[in-house]
């Protein structure tokens, strides 16, 4: 990751300090790792109350133009065109291998716009990805530098409400612009109902002051945000889905409709189509350690045999689940609920069992 002089600064950086955050590097930004309620608490405020994360390391693109539907539709598996105004959709950028360079979320903000959200890691190259293609479509693409605050739990939308703040009334997976430069949408990372809210850098330091005047309100760092997003079974780009894994393996084809398929006018459409034909040659998975010893990532599987059958991708411990937790790929004769593997940890072979995903129920609003 480099020196933290190297590392890029939130524009709350203050704040966090002032908050007593730890920090450290992600994705080539100094980032608040945990604050001093410390990760478990953390991670269970955000289930029982509200959490509230700085995610101004993530990229909101705003593309626009006559060609912005086409563009998306042909840059992802999507039919942008399809989409109602407000609605907001998962995707994905792939390659020709049908490889997942990034998953993001997509939102028509009207008739020739749309807002991409997208990966912190990935930021500079899905913008020269979507320059790149943006030149044979009529659009303009505005990377936008912007403070992004999301806020997490099932008092989430109580806290937002009694802040006076518009958008309680979204449905989810749905966004719109609240305020002029402002976008805000109702999806979350952590398996719980939130909203996501981006908007001018400057304007940013008064939501987050006004949010955290509630005190239902907590900052909650980037470990507490893993954990939870794993108990959710939502996968993080880099570790669980990748250019070497394709949405078939990952099992997230559920993002892709069938007439976009049948359309295929989307990059890397006949990789992917083969795939879904052919089936998944190995599946991404829940795995639950059977004692108490997290099991991290990049651990080996193997069967009771000893062979090795697939790779942990993301572990940890899951605080409201109240045992480890973990995600990976297995073949797929492994892949069924209660198959019995190990993983190898520093010479020993820790037993797990498939277990379904996602640990914790979903609570979004679909209301």
């Amino acid at each position: 990751m480099g020196t933290d002089e190297n590392l890029k600064l939130l524009p709350l950086d203050d704040m966090h300090r002032a908050a007593g955050a730890r920090f450290g590097g992600f994705a080539g930004w100094s980032m608040p790792i945990t604050y001093p309620l410390g990760v478990m608490k953390e991670h269970l405020h955000t289930r029982e109350k509200a959490g509230l994360f700085d995610i101004s390391h993530m990229k909101l693109f705003d593309v626009s133009g006559s060609g912005a539907g086409d563009l998306l539709s042909h840059a992802c598996p999507l039919d942008a065109g399809s989409l109602q105004h407000g609605q907001s959709k998962y995707t994905f950028f792939l390659n020709e291998q049908a490889g997942i360079l990034d998953d993001l979320i997509v939102t028509r903000l009207g008739e020739e716009h749309f807002i991409v959200v997208a990966n912190a890691g990935n930021a500079a190259g899905d913008e020269a990805h979507l320059r790149n293609l943006a030149k044979n479509f009529d659009c303009k693409i505005d990377a936008l530098d912007h403070g992004f605050l999301a806020i997490q739990g099932p008092q989430a939308a109580d806290v937002v409400r009694d802040a006076g703040i518009a958008g309680t009334e979204l449905a989810f997976m749905n966004g719109f612009a609240p305020n002029p430069g402002w976008f805000m949408s109702r999806s979350g990372y952590t398996g719980e109902d939130g909203f996501e809210i981006g908007l001018p850098s400057g304007e940013a330091r008064e939501l987050a002051t006004r949010l955290l005047a509630d005190e239902r309100v907590a900052w909650i760092g980037l470990a507490a945000r893993d954990s939870l997003r794993l108990e959710a079974g939502l996968c993080l780009h880099g570790q669980d889905i990748n250019p070497d894994i394709d949405p078939v393996d990952a099992g997230l084809t559920w993002a892709i409709s069938k007439p976009v398929r049948e359309k295929a006018v989307f990059i890397g459409a006949r990789a992917l189509l083969d795939k879904i034909a052919a089936g998944p040659g190995r599946k991404r998975v829940g795995l639950k350690p059977d004692g108490r010893q997290p099991v991290r990532s990049d651990s080996v599987l193997v069967d009771v045999d000893g062979n090795s059958i697939g790779l942990v991708t993301s572990g940890g411990f899951g605080p409201s689940a109240g045992h480890p937790v973990a995600m990976g790929y297995v073949g797929k004769h492994f892949a069924a609920v209660g198959t019995l593997i190990f993983a190898e940890v520093r010479g020993n072979r820790i037993q797990m069992h498939i277990h379904p995903l996602p640990f914790t129920p979903h609570r979004y609003h679909k209301g």
